[in-house]
């Protein structure tokens, strides 16, 4: 992997880069859930709010949607093979995904996202449109 930044990293910091660039997106979510309980910090920030409609902006304007699960509920297995489907995650990845919940796809067009969400209630689970 090149590396595009202007930033200079030292021997110990490119270590921890490259660690985390081997977790798959499960882990790696994992990674972000935990540094943000335990000190706050929120990489998704920047990222939510330039993808974020303008204020005032009604919803239906939106060009794209990200899909996200808030509960995997009572029918794991149906969710499980839901996420399996569209995302196309591993058996472990997508259990994973299904407990702890998360993003499922990103910049999906209103209509794609609004039959994922379809597609996950029918197996029970509560999924976000953002």
């Amino acid at each position: 992997m090149s590396d595009t930044t202007d930033v200079k990293l030292s021997k110990a910091e490119q270590t921890v880069v490259d660690a985390i660039e081997k977790l798959t997106v499960v882990e790696a979510n994992n990674v972000a859930k935990y540094f943000e309980e335990k000190y706050g910090i929120t990489a998704a920030a920047p990222v939510a709010a330039a993808a974020a409609a303008p204020a005032g902006e009604p919803e239906e304007a939106k060009s794209s949607f990200n899909v996200f699960l808030k509960d995997g509920g009572a029918q794991k297995i149906a969710v499980i093979k839901v996420i399996r489907e569209v995302t196309g995650l591993g058996l472990g990845e997508a259990k994973a995904l299904s407990d702890a919940g998360g993003m499922i796809k990103e910049k999906v067009k209103k209509q794609e996202a609004e039959d994922l969400k379809k597609k996950f209630e029918e197996a029970g689970a509560k999924i976000e449109l953002q």
